[in-house]
């Protein structure tokens, strides 16, 4: 089972990617996909639970997505979950200071869904070696 949490204030956009990720053959038969239109929300549904990936956008309504990563990054429960940045500021500045606070891929918006699912599938396997991949 792999576990994903959908970090956008766009519900358009969780419904897009929820799609793209439920229906990914490279994560394997069993998805489960929980989302949060806030970094607050973000952190009290990780409070709950340990997920394999997080899918995070760069503007929050709360909290920066950069800012959240670096939250994730600290928390000793967190701290090896692949995250994977999704957003439409995607800058050379925006990927290396995402890359720089620990996210494994940055995805460009607009993207196709298999682009999101690769990126998944490569950061969680990365995380799990310890390792950091950019895409």
């Amino acid at each position: 089972m792999t576990r994903i949490l959908l970090i956008d204030d766009s519900a358009a956009m969780r419904t897009y990617m929820r799609a793209a990720l439920e229906g990914a053959p490279e994560l394997g038969p069993a998805v489960e996909v929980a989302e949060a239109a806030s970094g607050f929300e973000a952190l009290r549904r990780m409070h709950g639970g340990a997920y394999d990936a997080v899918i995070i956008d760069i503007h929050l309504p709360d909290i920066d997505g950069l800012e959240l990563i670096r939250f994730i990054r600290q928390s000793r429960h967190h701290r090896d979950v692949a995250v994977v940045i999704v957003s439409s500021m995607s800058s050379p500045r925006e990927r290396e200071r995402a890359f720089r606070l620990g996210a494994h891929a940055f995805v460009a918006k607009p993207f196709a869904p298999d682009t999101l699912a690769a990126a998944v599938r490569r950061g969680v396997a990365s995380s799990q070696l310890g390792l950091r991949v950019a895409t």
